[in-house]
């Protein structure tokens, strides 16, 4: 999708790209990376920079993109270059623009992006709204750590009046959205927590807990029997989280 973005950049100005935000690690969102930063310039003044924009990421990006064994293995160009190792990092670029850090949410690398003056807030995979969050364990991520990051996000956000309009998301994947979208959001995702840790509390097998349809009453929105995230990985991935906390083997 590189040509597609740089074309709808060059319908808003000519101008450089100096930043990228690399959201998470994950592949449909640092793909781009080496043609977008050639496509762009960001001179720090620090010797042995390389020309084109900076790439920026948490430092768990990095770590995870660059780590030995990775197969495939993730070419060194497509690798943030510059990265923040804190729960918050800021710029100026003719706006306020905070970088936060949500602690092992959909990974535990991802970045919220907002752009203060615009009042528009970049979630990445953090916020599906056609589809149940993806919580990639493998990556470092929990589903009380999404939670979390959906209230964080929330807490920035501020509605205009009956909560329509005010504070944009930009999601991952999807619709643009206001605070009530990711409210309801929220909820769902916390309700259908609280369903599979009751039965798993119960001693309920995760065959058991699928037979009882947790997100039911949520699948006509979210829900999914293929493609890359399906209802059933859904279920599984809480399971599996929640059952380590109650000292249950992941199934």
């Amino acid at each position: 999708m590189s040509d597609q973005v740089l074309a709808a950049i060059r319908t808003i100005s000519n101008k450089p790209i100096e930043f990228i935000f690399d959201t998470s690690a994950d592949e449909d969102h640092v793909g781009g990376n080496a043609k977008l930063a050639k496509a762009g310039s960001f001179t720090s003044g620090l010797a042995g920079e390389e020309t084109g924009a900076s790439v920026v990421a948490h430092l768990k990006v990095l770590d995870r993109m660059s780590a030995e064994g990775n197969e495939p293995k993730v070419p060194s160009e497509l690798w943030p270059s510059d990265t923040y190792d804190n729960d918050k990092w800021e710029l100026f670029n003719d706006e306020a623009v905070i970088v936060e850090h949500p602690h092992a949410a959909h990974t535990d690398g991802d970045s919220i992006v907002f752009f203060r003056r615009s009042d528009v807030l970049s979630t990445g995979d953090i916020f599906t709204p056609y589809s149940y969050p993806m919580i990639e364990a493998s990556k470092g991520g929990t589903i009380d750590g999404e939670i979390d990051a959906l209230n964080q996000i929330i807490d920035i956000m501020v509605p205009e009046l009956d909560e329509e309009g005010g504070t944009y998301v930009i999601p991952g994947h999807g619709r643009v959205s206001d605070r009530s979208v990711l409210a309801d959001y929220r909820d769902m995702v916390t309700i259908v927590r609280d369903r599979v840790e009751d039965l798993v509390k119960k001693g309920k097998t995760l065959e058991q807990v699928k037979a009882a349809k947790p997100t039911l009453d949520y699948d006509g929105i979210y829900g999914s029997e293929s493609g890359p995230w399906t209802t059933d990985m859904f279920i599984t991935a809480i399971y599996n989280d929640l059952s380590k906390a109650h000292g249950k083997k992941d199934e």
